[in-house]
């Protein structure tokens, strides 16, 4: 079974044609998430703030698809400029279980979508 998660309370309207969240089986895929407000405009801010939006709407958005943070086994991480990993690493200890970090990629992009600093996505896994 499919289940499509689309304008979940509490994130940002989705302005392009895609779901912020596709659950199939014991699998949760969440689309990219940037800094943006819940009208889906981009917040421009520090490389911190801009993060941090992000891991929340990631958040929000796993738990309305029934899944929890302690569930995320995958996190992508995009940056404009991988010298800002640093931090965002310091950000992700804190986000985390201490020895229960998910797996994560992180890379430079050579652009994202609104002129984001970074952008999050994730995949969460239950059972």
């Amino acid at each position: 079974m499919v289940q499509y998660i689309t304008n979940a309370p509490g994130v940002p309207v989705v302005k392009a044609p895609i779901s912020q969240a596709v659950v199939v089986g014991n699998h949760c895929y969440i689309s990219g998430q940037l800094s943006t407000d819940l009208e889906g405009n981009y917040m421009e801010g520090t490389v911190l703030e801009e993060a941090t939006r992000a891991f929340n709407h990631i958040f929000t958005i796993a738990e309305a698809a029934g899944f929890g943070r302690d569930t995320l086994v995958f996190i992508d991480i995009a940056f404009i400029d991988l010298k800002d990993i640093q931090i965002v690493n310091t950000l992700f200890a804190t986000l985390f279980e201490t020895g229960k970090y998910p797996a994560r990629t992180v890379y430079q992009a050579a652009a994202l979508p609104y002129g984001g600093k970074v952008k999050v996505t994730a995949i969460g896994v239950k059972g």
